[in-house]
């Protein structure tokens, strides 16, 4: 008996060693130390005013296209080529579906694949508060004003398509998601074009305008375009991935840029569950509510299964180094404690969301009066592919979970599979964890899973290194405002994101 307590206390002390050992000599990335700001913020106030009245007009996309009021878009195509008129001048500049833009800088060698940088043209709505009719002193090159806008004052600090100019911010739906981006794409491109620097390669810039309603006839439009035209680029950059400021991520001691090199796919479906109706006074034993109930307990209770991911695994590699013990511990020691690994991650939405296809449960109706039973319930679960898991796979999940009951299940919404993972070691990769270090010295770069959607995914056609980042550095406050009140981007980050860009384009051969 002493001999075998000997052997277990022996086997667990040699499992320590191993752990420990594994922990230490695990190749965490090194945390930088720099403490020096990087490339000295230089204030253009021309920029900045292009900006705030490009946020001025009111470019909402919602519902189906159709519903579009297309005069913003036709606006702000104007506006874009008052306020630029060298880009407009000294590019190919060709219109893709009417409002797709999409503007060509040569290089010298033709022979070099290009480079392509997105954006979109349209923004979210504002949000539902008090409406007032506004109208404004709209900046625009011409001097010719533009059209009263509706403004939702309420919650906001300024109009949502104020454009306002304060607090060392810039003010109004769309300043991060995504007219900052698109703006400074075109500052850069314009400063290209005055110092007359010319690229070895090709640069492209492409405008959608229905991004955020699935971009089906914008971005994917404009990838066809590219397509016929036999292009392959040699690096597309789109949003995704920002510069989280330190404490914004639990357990990440350090400003971190996370860069999406995939993103995940998206599946949403209707489940119609069937039963027995009537009046409530005799209520069957099991009513159609009462089987959809179980399924969707079922759904959410037993989940596709968490795993690693390689992409996520690079991610933990890298941030690990300024994470604690214990979970530098857990990260070098997969082939133990793994399951503890997961276990935790799980429990957070944040991270749970980049080792699972998730599940959510987003819409449900039955009856419509409290005496009633519907002979019919329906209810909408939507899921986020994991990249490794197929749409196919979720299909045989939902079977599942719907077994032994009367069912109908409909795709509704776009369908689309996880995106390809880009891989890290290439000049596109490398040259934007450069370009980070030029603006924000001590963040921690890393390759990291795009849970939303963006329109990076149509590329594909024409390019195999797509990333996902912009690069702005924002806390927790200013990430809510995505989407959400009070949006703003700091001139801070809009001058740093135009050097960023044309860091880029500057560089991009010289790696």
């Amino acid at each position: 008996m002493k001999k075998l307590i000997f052997i277990i206390v022996g086997i667990i002390i040699l499992l320590i060693i191993i752990v420990l050992i594994k922990t230490f000599t695990y190749p965490f990335k090194k945390v930088n130390a720099n403490t020096s700001d990087g490339w000295k913020m230089m204030k253009d106030d021309s920029a900045i005013q292009r900006l705030s009245g490009g946020l001025k007009i009111p470019s909402v996309s919602s519902g189906e296209l159709g519903e579009f009021n297309y005069s913003p878009f036709d606006t702000i195509k104007q506006y874009l080529k008052a306020s630029y008129p060298l880009v407009y001048q000294n590019t190919e500049f060709v219109e893709v579906n009417t409002y797709g833009l999409v503007f060509r800088l040569k290089g010298s060698n033709p022979s070099l694949n290009p480079i392509l940088f997105l954006s979109h043209t349209d923004v979210v709505p504002p949000g539902e508060a008090e409406v007032k009719n506004k109208s404004e002193n709209i900046f625009r090159p011409d001097d010719k004003p533009l059209p009263a806008v509706s403004e939702v004052s309420e919650e906001w600090d300024f109009g949502p398509f104020s454009g306002a100019v304060a607090n060392g911010r810039i003010y109004g739906r769309g300043s991060i998601d995504m007219k900052g981006m698109l703006f400074s794409l075109l500052e850069s491109m314009n400063n290209l074009i005055k110092t007359k620097h010319i690229s070895q390669r090709d640069i492209y810039l492409a405008f959608g305008f229905d991004e955020e309603v699935g971009g089906q006839q914008g971005a994917a439009k404009i990838a066809e375009h590219f397509k016929n035209k036999n292009i392959e680029f040699d690096a597309v950059y789109d949003e995704g991935g920002l510069i989280l400021e330190k404490g914004s991520v639990n357990g990440i001691n350090s400003d971190v840029a996370v860069i999406g090199c995939a993103e995940k796919g998206f599946l949403s479906v209707k489940i119609k569950v069937k039963g027995l109706g009537g009046h409530s006074s005799m209520p069957p034993t099991e009513s159609a509510i009462g089987k959809a109930a179980i399924i969707m307990q079922r759904l959410e209770k037993d989940q596709m299964k968490p795993t690693v991911t390689p992409l996520i695994n690079q991610f933990f590699t890298n941030v690990g180094g300024s994470m604690s013990f214990v979970n530098r511990m857990a990260i070098a020691n997969q082939w133990l404690l793994k399951p503890i690994l997961l276990s935790q991650l799980t429990k957070n939405n944040s991270t749970n969301a980049l080792v699972r296809t998730t599940t959510a449960l987003t819409m449900m109706k039955g009856s419509d009066a409290p005496n009633v039973l519907s002979p019919e319930v329906e209810f909408v679960v939507n899921f986020r592919l994991l990249p490794g898991n197929t749409v196919k796979d979720v299909k045989q999940h939902i079977a599942e979970a719907t077994k032994g009951f009367d069912v109908e299940i409909e795709e509704i919404d776009t369908v689309k599979e996880a995106s390809a993972v880009s891989p890290t070691n290439t000049k596109a990769f490398k040259l934007i964890e450069s370009a980070i270090k030029e603006i924000h010295p001590s963040a921690i770069a890393t390759p990291y899973l795009t849970v939303g959607a963006t329109d990076a995914y149509k590329y594909q056609i024409v390019g195999k290194n797509i990333y996902r980042f912009m690069p702005i550095k924002i806390n927790n406050a200013e990430k809510q405002s995505i989407h959400s009140t009070n949006e703003y981007l700091s001139i801070e980050n809009y001058m740093k994101m135009i050097h960023y860009f044309e860091y880029i384009m500057r560089n991009y051969d010289k790696q």
